[in-house]
């Protein structure tokens, strides 16, 4: 992630260092306010309280889904680095865990991930036990401040109570730096073929590839990306793994690079390269940049290490560097994404990342507000609709020219456009609300080229909670991810069919329930 730093004054740092928080642990409030808060996501996870960014540490162990992040304790905008930890069962409903990872004397707690090292490689369990191994940056602000180059070194912590209590490794820390101003996130994983840790992390302009019998000695094995993709700005957030091609035995590799800025529509995103690793390189036939969503609210995203069936699942920050600092939120700042299936589809002779919301994002509809309407060529309805703001929309159609409009009692709107000419999928948040607390956020329309749909049929899904809007075009080959900031809930959805042959099918609309009321 793009660490924006900021001077933050010195007895801020050391408050939120004192070891002592960490008893502390966040209980939710019963009360019927918890949760409500102006602009508070109901369906994504956000924090109580306090500035949130990249998620970390994404790894399932012993039923539990773990969920570490970028925290800062003491304020709602960026600070001294912490991980933040709350755990899942199902993806959807979270609890909050008391602050993992605290700045120590090596520095702040940036970015990184978490292992089960099952074979203790690591050494660090004695009865028996597989501990959690999580790998993160350190950033030394004194050595930032002081003009150097190697202020960002690679620390690890262990668990052996399933993330409950971590303790840091007292030779950390375990990779050094030679003189890389922008050297962090490591992504680990185990790559059974070599029997060997890997891990991936970035310096600036590339991505850095290094291995490990134990976690604790790694050795630099090879580089990637000075030549390919987009380097608009810093590559941040590797993350490497297989997948096999949808419907084949074909097997390829991923990495998947955040970049902030010089993503397509402004600021943050994510990109990702198919290719093939062999325990020593990552090697593709790509070169130019191919981007995991197009909308401006999907950052710094990776996926979870030992998932029970191998799904690959993936979490993103829902937010954007432009204007993170400055989004309409009083109490927190920033929410994750839902949870997303990511898959691998082959479309001709090219291989394209799909990533669709996980089934148990699912399990929240509830109540049907619309059901099975149907839009005729040429046709257009409008619907009032108290609740849509908080809704699952879902329709079937092969027409590439249509509209869809969510407008409040204000006279605001957000319109979502399929536009044959340009064969582009448009997203304009220019009058949906707060936009002017920052140049970047409502400036322009957002676009998506439909280059990858397969299907003459396609499904469009639209998750819409109180700040954000979510499109899945033809099981998230297209995606568009944005936040939103209306001053009134959007009541009235309007759906326009500009195409002059093809209908908008089985359109319907239900509702989507908190996932933090029953707290």
């Amino acid at each position: 992630m793009q660490k924006l730093i900021i001077p933050i004054l010195l007895c801020c740092f050391l408050v939120s260092c004192k070891q002592e928080k960490q008893q502390n642990k966040v209980v939710p409030q019963e009360n019927k306010k918890y949760y409500t808060e102006a602009y508070r996501p109901q369906f994504h996870f956000s924090p109580e309280e306090k500035w949130m960014n990249d998620p970390n540490g994404l790894v399932y162990n012993d039923g539990i889904y773990h969920l570490f992040y970028q925290y800062y304790p003491e304020d709602i905008v960026w600070g001294p680095m912490h991980w933040g930890h709350a755990v899942s069962k199902d993806m959807v409903h979270w609890e909050h865990k008391p602050i993992a990872l605290y700045p120590d004397e090596h520095g702040l707690i940036f970015s990184g991930s978490a292992v089960v090292d099952k074979n203790n490689t690591s050494g660090f369990a004695k009865n028996g036990e597989s501990p959690l191994v999580a790998a993160y940056t350190y950033h030394l602000m004194e050595g930032e401040k002081a003009g150097r180059n190697d202020f960002q070194t690679q620390g690890i912590a262990y668990s052996l109570d399933n993330g409950e209590s971590w303790a840091k490794y007292e030779g950390n820390p375990v990779i050094g730096n030679g003189g890389i101003k922008d050297f962090r996130d490591p992504k680990v994983f185990w790559h059974e073929a070599s029997q060997q840790w890997i891990m991936a992390l970035v310096a600036g302009d590339h991505a850095k590839f290094y291995q490990s019998e134990d976690l604790k000695e790694w050795e630099h094995i090879s580089d990637f990306g000075k030549n390919h993709g987009a380097h608009g700005g810093v590559w941040e957030c590797p993350d490497l793994f297989q997948l096999k091609v949808e419907g084949t035995d074909e097997e390829k590799w991923v990495l998947i690079i955040s970049i902030n800025p010089g993503a397509p529509n402004g600021g943050s995103g994510t990109q990702y390269f198919i290719g093939e690793f062999d325990g020593m390189k990552f090697t593709t036939d790509q070169t130019e940049a191919k981007w995991l969503d197009y909308g401006t609210d999907n950052y710094a995203g990776v996926t979870y290490n030992n998932t029970p069936n191998g799904e690959r699942i993936f979490i993103g920050w829902m937010s954007n560097w432009d204007y993170a600092r400055d989004t309409p939120t009083e109490k927190w700042r920033s929410a994750m994404t839902v949870p997303r299936n990511i898959s691998l589809q082959k479309i001709g002779d090219d291989y394209f990342l799909a990533n669709y919301p996980l089934a148990s994002v699912d399990d929240l509809m509830s109540t049907i507000l619309v059901e099975n309407l149907e839009i005729a060529s040429g046709e257009t309805k409008s619907l009032q609709i108290p609740g849509v703001h908080q809704s699952k929309i879902q329709f079937k159609t092969a027409s590439k020219d249509f509209k869809v409009t969510l407008k409040n009692a204000e006279g605001e709107s957000l319109d979502l456009a399929m536009d044959s000419k340009s064969k582009s999928l448009l997203l304009d948040r220019m009058n949906s609300g707060k936009v002017d607390f920052q140049a970047e956020f409502g400036n322009k329309k957002h676009h998506a080229p439909l280059t990858p749909l397969k299907n003459e049929l396609y499904e469009v899904s639209i998750l819409l909670d109180w700040s954000s809007i979510e499109v899945f075009v033809d099981g998230g080959l297209v995606t568009l991810t944005d936040q939103i900031f209306p001053n009134q809930p959007f009541n009235e959805l309007i759906l326009e069919n500009r195409d002059s042959t093809e209908a908008i099918q089985n359109v319907s609309v239900r509702k989507m329930e908190s996932v933090w009321q029953s707290e």
